[in-house]
């Protein structure tokens, strides 16, 4: 999918609300992108968080949410050695979900990634490649986003963030059920569930 088209499902989902950016700007920020395979318009935190683009997501018509405990989202930032450009829109390419890490840990799985050539997706990066294919979210078949932790002193708070699919209870409310939802897990427990998205690589900006 050309990065034009990809930034046209990205306006039609709702950024330039969000972003309070019209769509020339944001047009601008793609214009020296190259067309490249496999890739996805990553949305950087400097022009959306993922508190704010997690609404724009959509399951079965409803919109995404972030978990009602999660109050420092905004805290979670890439950790290190993780290469993201420093501009408001960039190309991360060779996404998988990571569904063969499936009822592993984040901690037993960010060392195999690593070892393979790969990187943890971020949080925003998660909900980036949602809002491209929205079907990468299935019953069962979800994602973390190891990508992303939150710093506390000199060491990791024991959450990272992951994005799957509500079932209506708990503090979700009936009415979320079946929508897209960005909360976390405990970076030493394992999920059936949940695999762990990754990259390649990410464009160097331009």
């Amino acid at each position: 999918m050309s990065v034009s088209h990809q930034l046209d499902r990205l306006l039609d989902a709702g950024l330039a609300d969000v972003t309070g950016r019209s769509p020339a700007e944001l047009a601008t920020y793609v214009a020296a992108l190259p067309d490249e395979p496999d890739s996805v318009l990553a949305v950087h935190p400097m022009l959306a968080t993922a508190r704010q683009l997690a609404p724009l997501l959509r399951h079965h018509d409803k919109p995404g949410f972030v978990v009602d405990d999660m109050i420092d989202l905004e805290e979670f930032v890439p950790i290190d050695g993780l290469d993201r450009p420093d501009r408001p829109l960039y190309l991360v390419h060779d996404l998988d979900r990571g569904d063969e890490m499936r009822n592993w840990s984040p901690n037993e799985a960010l060392p195999a990634l690593l070892d393979r050539g790969r990187t943890p997706l971020t949080v925003n990066e998660g909900i980036s490649w949602l809002l491209q294919e929205p079907k990468i979210l299935e019953p069962n078949h979800c994602f973390m986003t190891i990508g992303s932790r939150k710093p506390t002193g000199g060491t990791l708070d024991a959450r990272t963030p992951a994005i799957w699919i509500s079932g209506g209870t708990g503090r979700d409310g009936v009415t979320r059920r079946k929508a897209p939802k960005v909360g976390w897990c405990w970076a030493g427990n394992r999920h059936t569930w949940l695999g762990f998205a990754s990259a390649h690589h990410r464009t160097p900006t331009a």
